[in-house]
């Protein structure tokens, strides 16, 4: 599931700062399918308001496009991490998200699989870390700019993280036009709930590999890291079908399947 998608015409290829970026037509879809709800509800809070709407489709498309960035900068996170440790990766970008890939080795002649547990670790906390810091300097603009940032309602609405608790968030006058308002919206939302998720300690999310590197360099096995993605995935699993989140369930009792797998495979435990 969370793997490098086939190859196809209509994928949009670049390079970025020396690393080779692939977005898969299936990213556009995803996105599309992801943000449609956040999408309807801030169309209908611009109705309510009076402030005006620029519309659904002229939303989603700033929403794509703020995925699309948001989920790029944590790619080039892991990639600029892999870079430090002389490896060189490329990048896509699909349904499921993004993925740096490494691709070679310079420098070092060290290959990917050669990462000690403290480099893998860096590499795996660098997308995330990258992802909620340039969501935050974005918050901090606005605050500074002596505007509320109400994208951090939004998202306490969806997992209370006490973030409109931050001095000076939510002081300051009202973004008052409907382009910035969505556009900080829909930059912040993605970039601290999409890090977040990468974080839980479910194997090959990046929190799962953090995890990982943490068991080994405490002295603990790679079945005890395994283990732990399993109950943490089956207790997201629960957790999303229990709020009607289909898609969130179901990836995570892919995950939790996959782990068990891999578990069965080492022979230990049967």
């Amino acid at each position: 599931m969370l793997q490098d998608p086939p190859v196809s015409d209509y994928d949009l290829h670049f390079e970025l700062f020396g690393f080779r970026v692939r977005i898969a037509w299936s990213f556009w879809l995803g996105a599309l399918i992801f943000g449609f709800y956040l999408v309807r509800a801030v169309d209908d809070r611009f109705i309510a308001s009076g402030d005006g709407s620029p519309g659904k489709l002229a939303l989603l498309i700033l929403w794509a496009l703020c995925m699309l960035v948001s989920i790029l900068i944590h790619e080039l996170g892991h990639a600029f991490a892999f870079r430090q440790f002389g490896i060189q990766s490329s990048i896509v970008l699909y349904h499921f998200g993004g993925l740096a890939i490494p691709s070679s080795t310079f420098g070092t002649g060290r290959g990917s699989g050669q990462l000690n547990e403290k480099q893998d670790l860096w590499v795996a906390l660098a997308g995330p870390l990258a992802q909620i810091v340039s969501a935050m300097l974005l918050v901090g603009v606005f605050v500074v700019s002596g505007f509320r940032v109400e994208a951090l309602a939004w998202i306490d609405s969806v997992v209370p993280l006490g973030l409109t608790k931050i001095p000076g968030v939510m002081e300051g006058d009202p973004i008052t036009s409907s382009g910035l308002y969505a556009l900080v919206l829909f930059y912040t939302f993605p970039s601290v709930l999409w890090a977040l998720l990468n974080l839980v300690p479910v194997w090959p999310l990046d929190g799962g590999r953090i995890m990982n590197s943490l068991v080994l360099l405490n002295g603990g096995r790679r079945e005890q890291a395994l283990w732990i993605s399993v109950f943490a995935a089956g207790l997201l699993t629960l957790y999303a079908f229990n709020h009607r989140q289909t898609f969130m369930g179901i990836l995570f009792l892919s995950l939790a399947f996959s782990n068990y797998q891999m578990l069965q495979q080492t022979g230990r435990w049967r």
